[in-house]
């Protein structure tokens, strides 16, 4: 408990924490040395405090350990309350005290601007995390690690930065007064604002004003940097998310202003959009994404555009990809391609523009510089639902959802996997719980991972065997299938050739193939030996099925 007592000890290591926060500011050119005594007096204000020692030695420790040292004095004095909420609203206030007016951020982003883009948005990403607003020590925690597929490297990241929720806090947030100002968290009017128990806050927050196409938005940067300078383009105006010709032009007058981001869109319908479709915004950054290094792979040309490059890319979601030195003529069009596609049913294939009047298809639309051309990328999506999968047909569906059931949104499309930050605590107990042989259904906690892991238990068990007839139904190519061989070697490489079986799957892809080239694709792959076919297209399902 805090007293009198306490409050004498540690004033001297208090002062040197407050010294040291005012010369982090002054390093970082937050603020300038005759701006010190100043901005001490109003920290003191801030941390319920009236006097300092000037004596005091600062602290030589990083800056997240000076704000948790403050923040504890604070919640032992009663000052701040100890919930995780409370201690980041009352952490960002003490660094807002710290960081410039909007006026002099947005004067020395300019001024950088004219020498480059990428001076300006160097500078400004480096203060973002300076001011604290993206959370330097928070990010180093997120897990992150890579996949190598037949599409290129796919990021996944386990994002820790976003702090869960404490139970207190939900409990405060339920009781605090409901404000509708800002109205969301992307709206202009976060600049500034102190927050409260629902809504965080933002007093260490910068955003600089764009104009793109003549309309007025702002670039920041997200706290949560999923990649290297995530950044966020929010319109002026609290709109809804709308994907037209004017989100197109948009993008691409980004990518001129600043030619080494790139700028995309979720899409405007919920399931396939982001989690804020209240609010038109757009995601950048300065990253390479998996999509953008992947290949055309089937080149088309548009009547009356011949002028513009455009072609399928080879990636796991349908993606048009669209080049050229004009970018009204790109714009024009991917606006053609989203009004074909708004009205586009195939039920054969369960594509259905609208049901009962509600509308089903969008795109998913990512701009960039390809050296002097312009390139944009259209993702088609579709958000249908059935009784079967409510989540979405073309979602992740239920097996998945104990991994991540949340949208499949822009990030993703791209090539990160983003997955929810309980991951990180349930599978460290799953894998205990496995290795203690408890029961995974009888654990709240682990019970949505029990058919997963009884999955892998059974595969390691060997009694599965894998059916990999399917791959040209999957691979959509003409025969001899091109590609299928690589996928063909992988599945001899991860399962063993003692584990696949050839099945027909007739009569479901004899639409693509007929019952000889399916039999005859494997063969012509020349992976395997005639030891190892007689396995394939047999042996094997003798086993399997013990065929006498």
């Amino acid at each position: 408990m805090y007293n009198k007592a306490n409050q004498k000890r540690g004033t001297v290591m208090l002062d040197s924490y407050l010294s040291a926060l005012c010369q982090y500011a002054v390093r970082t050119g937050l603020i300038q040395p005759d701006d010190v005594v100043c901005c001490r007096n109003a920290l003191l204000d801030a941390l319920g405090l009236d006097s300092f020692d000037e004596t005091a030695a600062p602290a030589e420790v990083p800056l997240a350990d000076i704000l948790q040292a403050l923040t504890d004095d604070a919640v032992l004095r009663g000052v701040c309350q100890d919930n995780q909420v409370a201690r980041d609203l009352f952490d960002t206030k003490l660094m807002g005290t710290l960081t410039p007016r909007p006026h002099e951020v947005r004067t020395r982003f300019r001024t950088l601007y004219e020498v480059s883009p990428r001076e300006a948005t160097d500078w400004f990403y480096r203060f973002s995390q300076d001011t604290n607003y993206i959370r330097r020590d928070r990010i180093a925690k997120d897990k992150k690690w890579t996949y190598d597929c037949e599409y290129g490297t796919l990021d996944i990241t386990i994002n820790l930065s976003k702090p869960e929720k404490d139970p207190r806090a939900i409990a405060a947030a339920k009781n605090a007064p409901q404000s509708g100002y800002p109205k969301c968290a992307l709206c202009a009017e976060n600049e500034g604002y102190a927050g409260r128990m629902n809504h965080p806050a933002r007093q260490n927050h910068r955003i600089i004003p764009l104009q793109l196409d003549g309309g007025d938005w702002y670039l920041q940067y997200s706290p949560y940097v999923y990649y290297n300078e995530h950044c966020i383009v929010l319109n002026a105006a609290h709109t809804p998310m709308r994907i037209s010709d004017a989100t197109f032009r948009r993008l691409l007058d980004f990518t001129k202003q600043f030619p080494h981001y790139f700028l995309g869109s979720n899409a405007d319908l919920p399931i396939v959009g982001g989690s804020i479709l209240s609010h038109d915004h757009f995601q950048g950054g300065h990253y390479t994404f998996a999509m953008e290094k992947a290949p055309v792979e089937l080149p088309v040309t548009f009547a009356g555009f011949e002028d513009v490059r455009a072609g399928i890319v080879k990636w796991p979601m349908s993606v048009l990809r669209l080049t050229g030195s004009d970018p009204d003529r790109l714009c024009a069009l991917a606006d053609k391609i989203l009004a074909a596609w708004r009205g586009y049913t195939d039920e054969a294939a369960m594509i259905f523009a609208e049901t009962d009047g509600v509308p089903h298809n969008t795109i998913t639309p990512i701009a960039r510089r390809r050296e002097d051309a312009f390139e944009l990328d259209l993702v088609l999506r579709n958000n249908l639902t059935t009784a079967e999968h409510p989540l979405g047909l073309y979602h992740p569906h239920e097996a998945l959802h104990h991994i991540k059931k949340e949208n499949i949104g822009l990030i993703e499309v791209m090539g990160l996997a983003v997955l929810p930050s309980r991951l990180d605590r349930e599978l460290a107990l799953l894998t205990d719980a496995i290795l203690q042989n408890r029961d995974l259904r009888a654990d709240e906690t682990l019970q949505k991972h029990a058919g997963w892991a009884e999955e892998l238990k059974s595969i390691a068990a060997g009694n599965t065997w894998f059916d990999f007839a399917a791959i040209p139904y999957n691979n959509m190519q003409e025969y001899p299938y091109p590609t299928a061989a690589k996928l063909v070697e992988q599945a001899a490489e991860i399962v063993g050739v003692d584990r696949l079986m050839w099945g027909s799957d007739a009569p479901f892809v004899l639409s693509y193939a007929t019952y000889a080239q399916l039999r005859d694709y494997i063969r012509e792959s020349g992976v395997f030996g005639d030891a190892d076919l007689r396995k394939l297209y047999g042996e094997n399902a003798v086993q399997a099925y013990r065929i006498r």
